[in-house]
């Protein structure tokens, strides 16, 4: 008898929470869960300018090896950094070190795996 005694609190609580409406609660709403203190309001969104912007990236894997080609035909310096995420679970996933690609500037960037390549991918920051 000593185990139902001590089940059945348990089985209660159990039985309260799966009560509550998936639709009362906050995240279901959108809203963010909150945890006492103050609400934090999202960030203003960045000013989006009308001009072009942005390196031409040309990816290319062979085997384990990965050569992205980055071609800026705008004014503006475009920073651009290969991102490479292996295949396998135990090799170790990389971030290029970044390059300027000047105005009319094409730019070299290589990395590499131990074995396969899952994905890879170039980023782009404005300077």
């Amino acid at each position: 008898m000593r185990l139902s005694r001590s089940v059945a609190p348990v089985t209660v609580a159990v039985c309260l929470v799966l009560s509550v409406p998936y639709d009362a609660l906050p995240h279901a709403r959108g809203e963010a869960p909150r945890v006492g203190g103050p609400r934090l309001e999202a960030p203003e969104p960045a000013i989006v300018t009308s001009e072009p912007f942005g390196a031409e990236c040309r990816t290319s894997v062979h085997g384990s090896h990965v050569v992205a080609y980055c071609h800026n035909p705008y004014a503006d310096t475009d920073r651009v950094r290969l991102h490479i995420e292996c295949a396998r679970w135990w090799d170790l996933d990389t971030d290029g070190a970044p390059a300027d690609a000047g105005p009319a500037m094409t730019v070299r960037l290589t990395g590499r795996c131990w074995k396969e390549v899952d994905k890879a991918w170039v980023s782009h920051q404005r300077i």
